[in-house]
């Protein structure tokens, strides 16, 4: 036992990775559950004057960066979207995206993150993108999607189990991930790693064992310990002094304080930790907060956050609660067809949304329904805005009779057709400028030039996050791109949002 413990320390001390030009992972929250490959070192003198021999691959075998989900069909996304733009460049844009953007420039984001496509041009495809895509989507808390891809891609390299490993942590299927990493012979875990799944499959005194061995080589730390022990022994629990809560817990730490009846907040933890609490086990109230939290990144559909609202009555008032109430009041008074009651709700509903940055999937669950009742012109005005905000935004403009000048403006840029029009503020003639000819940048001419596109879209989602807060300008320059490329639907949804949102700061 001894010496196997040795050879994993080893290992688990060698560096390796799965792209060598940049830092593994912009997530620094990811378990060390796995040991890096390691990279045998070159000897320094030849051991022969023969010419090397050369390793050979197929080449038909799988693209790691060509990993997705969604393919051009249904993206609309020609295959060579990423054309001769840097690998490392990608990876940067895509990390750097933030997750607090318009819910329409989210969406183009996710189809991204998760379509099909081929490998930049001239560049050998070596994974870095594909690692960059799933850690964005752990950003965005989106593990559904990240696992779907992880699975997709095969997470059969170090650096993708051990993302793969932690989404199951976090989604509660820590036990098919051990099985998992049991079943891989070329999956070496970390001692922490091999003493949770041990303990797992009930095999406690190989658990034990294997803490003691760590212990003795010197590759368990103090905090580890006191963690690993208190999980094999839950007996240590009794009358103990509750342990120091870890400032950057990884889904390992976070699971075995969960086990061990010491459960973390994931409040104020990166968002994927969110995910642990739409499980059954949780309380509502933290349901509740966790599908606000994921509602607000895009990673959970609509439909899953109106389940969780109408979940029951709600416990209490204030916060959350007052929320609740209203989203419950307003889905009644819908369901019965009565107008008045839909007046009376609609207010209370549309400002519990606004205060919690959930208009979105709020007016895609209603926004169409809404626009078909004959309700009081207050609510009227107040029920367009939201469909707007809705898939059928296009339908519900055309069906409207403007009532300002600020409703004529955002029925022009549903139908995409601002000919003539004067806008009625600063916002609304950026808006303007972008769905006219604007003159694009240098740098962002010169991409489009050269096929890269992505790229170009990368940037264009940038643009429009920061230029809504500062520089309108770059507002125009982002409309622009998105329409000379072709992406009409998310040009429009982004500049009603935009202009109904009020996402300024």
């Amino acid at each position: 036992m001894r010496s196997k413990a040795l050879t994993l320390a080893l290992i688990w001390a060698a560096h390796g990775a799965l792209a060598q030009d940049g830092p593994l992972s912009a997530i620094d929250w990811l378990s060390d559950s796995v040991t890096p490959p390691v990279v045998a070192p070159a000897p320094d003198i030849p051991e022969s004057a023969a010419p090397e021999l050369v390793t050979v691959a197929p080449l038909d075998g799988p693209v790691l960066d060509a990993a997705g989900l969604l393919p051009p069909s249904m993206t609309g996304l020609p295959k060579t979207l990423w054309g001769s733009s840097s690998r490392a460049d990608l990876a940067a844009l895509i990390r750097s995206e933030r997750a607090d953007t318009l819910p329409a420039v989210q969406s183009l984001l996710y189809t991204l993150l998760l379509a099909e496509l081929a490998p930049p041009q001239g560049e050998g495809a070596d994974g870095t993108l594909l690692l960059a895509r799933l850690d964005k989507l752990l950003a965005l808390g989106a593990l559904d999607q990240a696992q779907a891809l992880l699975e997709r891609a095969g997470p059969t390299h170090p650096e993708l189990f051990r993302r793969w490993f932690d989404v199951s942590l976090l989604t509660g299927q820590e036990d098919r991930a051990c099985a998992a990493m049991r079943a891989a012979p070329d999956i070496a875990p970390t001692f922490q790693a091999r003493i949770f799944c041990l303990a797992r499959g009930g095999d406690w005194n190989a658990a034990a064992l294997s803490l003691e061995t760590g212990r003795t080589l010197g590759y368990i730390t103090a905090q580890q310990d006191a963690i690993l022990t208190r999980f094999l022994v839950p007996e240590l629990d009794e009358g103990a002094t509750p342990l120091p809560i870890p400032n950057r817990p990884s889904p390992l730490v976070f699971r075995m304080f969960e086990a061990i009846g010491e459960p973390l907040p994931t409040a104020t933890a990166p968002l994927a930790f969110a995910q642990a609490d739409l499980r059954p086990t949780a309380g509502w109230k933290a349901q509740l907060e966790a599908a606000e939290r994921l509602g607000r990144s895009g990673a959970i559909p609509a439909n899953r956050l109106l389940g969780i609202y109408t979940e029951r009555r709600p416990a209490a008032s204030g916060g959350v609660w007052d929320r609740v109430a209203a989203v419950q009041k307003l889905d009644v008074a819908i369901l019965s067809g009565d107008a008045a009651q839909v007046a009376m709700a609609l207010p209370g509903a549309w400002q519990a949304m606004q205060a919690a940055e959930l208009e979105v999937p709020f007016a895609s669950l209603y926004g169409a329904r809404l626009a078909q009742m004959d309700l009081p012109p207050a609510q009227k005005s107040r029920a367009f805005r939201m469909g707007l905000l809705s898939d059928t935004y296009e339908t519900i403009a055309r069906n409207h009779e403007p009532q300002n000048r600020m409703e004529t403006f955002l029925r022009a840029v549903a139908q995409g057709d601002l000919g003539g029009l004067t806008p009625p503020n600063d916002l609304a003639r950026a808006v303007l400028d972008g769905f006219s000819t604007p003159t694009l940048s240098e740098p962002m001419q010169a991409r489009l030039n050269d096929g890269r596109l992505g790229e170009a879209i990368l940037v264009a989602i940038d643009l429009i996050t920061d230029g809504s807060r500062g520089d309108l300008s770059d507002v125009s320059e982002a409309l622009a791109v998105l329409r000379h490329l072709g992406l009409e639907d998310t040009a429009r949804r982004s500049a009603l949002e935009l202009l109904i949102l009020e996402r300024r700061g």
